[in-house]
């Protein structure tokens, strides 16, 4: 259900943990110890019991972020027998989520939210007027999402195994997933939704990903010049960097920008991003470009409440496809290969996997094995969503090959689209056709400077993804 009245929210700020509070009379705010940490939910779970017969399971899913509990309690909820199988399933989410309001309406999770911003807007450069995007964006309240998808998983019978998964041995019709404990849980499939540095996935083809790597802080701060009614969701302005010249080159072949959101007067998450580069930019180097940042803005941090470290593969090729594992959220290759945003369209894809587990495990057919597993993958990456991603890759690989001023063209243009391009790009939800109009669209918007960006730098980018829609089309 679509929130009636957006307005900003009054986060409850994390507990204080006890600590002398560090001011500003240090050199930036990178010399402050965070004085929260997430705190773990507290859902009454069942947890799997090991002399329970090795047969019990039709699933085994490997991890409990996000996709893991989406698609575990959604699974049960079909009828189908379900262990979770995480180190600490109870323990609190560290990163922070943030998501356009209207993509978790359609989950109806927008009443897990902590903070909406009615606006969002874009700073292309200094001195400039920003882009205001009338489109709600809020942050995710972490500890409620996961207190709502855990109660789903609990409500329908999910087991929980508080283990490593170590090793997965495949037999004809039976997976084991081996654990740090040495307990052996076996199951008709396994899911792996453990995140990026999972080694369960194989890959047929280079992994020549680009990468999304950001520093944030959730600050009490003296004061800050952000507007209540609006996050910060791109400020590309490089003003700060006139105090630190040392920067300024590595700035204008990888920029990065900031991303903000201000709670209250004193209270605001700040972010640092590289939005995609190969090879990532040096985590160092984020965190001088936002201390210069922050003093050019007068932003004394008085306490550092959290802070986080994001690495993001983007781009690259699927998984192969089928095999073995199935993968759900950034493992099954649905991170957005120009953005970054992976949570909503992890959440948005799990009720299509469960629906064809229930249909394939749940079936008096008992279809298992290697047909199992083509068509769960099949359900996830359609011949169409594999276009789909493609095009998307081509914006990766576009953007990688440009400098600020290319990338501030680029976006001036972007944020000038017709709504229904942008919002639908940024939310991977585009046809082939309508990612097509949007390239022209995008060209007609562009600067005579921009066009040229185009013409000579995406040739490249533009015959791969011919070239690999023409081998899937084969």
């Amino acid at each position: 259900m679509m929130i009636s009245s957006l307005h900003l929210l009054s986060p409850i700020p994390p507990k204080k943990t006890p600590t002398t509070t560090i001011r500003s009379s240090h050199s930036s705010f990178l010399d402050l110890t965070p004085t929260s940490r997430p705190e773990p939910v507290n859902v009454d779970i069942r947890l799997h019991s090991q002399s329970k017969p090795a047969s019990d399971y039709d699933t085994v899913v490997i991890g409990c972020g996000p996709a893991g509990l989406r698609i575990a309690g959604l699974a049960a909820a079909r009828g189908l027998r379900v262990c979770c199988v995480d180190p600490d399933p109870l323990s609190g989410w560290r990163n922070n989520y943030g998501s356009w309001v209207d993509e978790f309406a359609e989950l109806g999770l927008d009443d897990c939210f902590d903070a909406i911003w009615p606006r969002a807007t874009v700073v292309i450069r200094d001195g400039g007027k920003g882009k205001d995007l009338d489109r709600p964006y809020g942050r995710v309240g972490r500890k409620e999402m996961k207190v709502r998808l855990m109660e789903k998983c609990a409500d329908n019978g999910v087991a929980f195994h508080k283990a490593k998964a170590w090793t997965v041995d495949h037999q004809e019709f039976r997976s084991e997933v081996r654990c740090s404990d040495g307990c052996d849980i076996r199951a008709s499939l396994v899911i792996d939704a453990s995140g990026f540095t999972s080694p369960f996935m194989e890959y047929d083809k280079p992994r020549d990903s680009g990468f999304q790597i950001a520093h944030g802080i959730l600050a009490e701060v003296e004061s800050h010049p952000f507007d209540l009614d609006k996050m910060v969701l791109m400020d590309w302005s490089d003003s700060h960097l006139d105090n630190e010249p040392y920067l300024r080159p590595n700035n204008e072949k990888i920029s990065t920008f900031l991303y903000a959101m201000p709670f209250d007067s004193n209270l605001v998450f700040l972010e640092e991003t590289s939005l995609v580069s190969r090879p990532v930019l040096s985590y160092t180097e984020i965190k001088k470009r936002m201390v210069a940042r922050l003093r050019h803005l007068g932003i004394k941090v008085k306490r550092v409440i959290e802070d986080e470290k994001c690495l993001i593969p983007m781009g690259g090729p699927l998984p192969m496809i089928p095999q073995s594992v199935m993968g759900m959220g950034g493992t099954a290759g649905l991170v957005h290969p120009a953005t970054g945003y992976s949570v909503a369209r992890g959440l948005r894809a799990a009720p299509i996997v469960a629906d064809a587990m229930a249909e394939l495990l749940g079936s008096t057919r008992m279809v298992r094995g290697r047909q199992l597993q083509q068509r769960i993958w099949s359900s996830l990456w359609t011949a169409e969503m594999k276009g789909e991603r493609e095009f998307y890759r081509f914006g990766m690989e576009t953007l990688l090959k440009m400098d600020l001023e290319g990338t501030r063209r680029f976006f001036d243009a972007f944020f000038d689209l017709e709504p229904r391009y942008w919002q639908g790009f940024l939310s991977t939800r585009l046809s082939l056709s309508e990612l097509a109009s949007l390239c022209l669209s995008l060209f007609g918007h562009a600067s005579n400077s921009s066009r040229l960006d185009i013409v000579t730098k995406c040739p490249a980018p533009l015959a791969r993804m011919v070239g690999n829609l023409a081998l899937q089309a084969v």
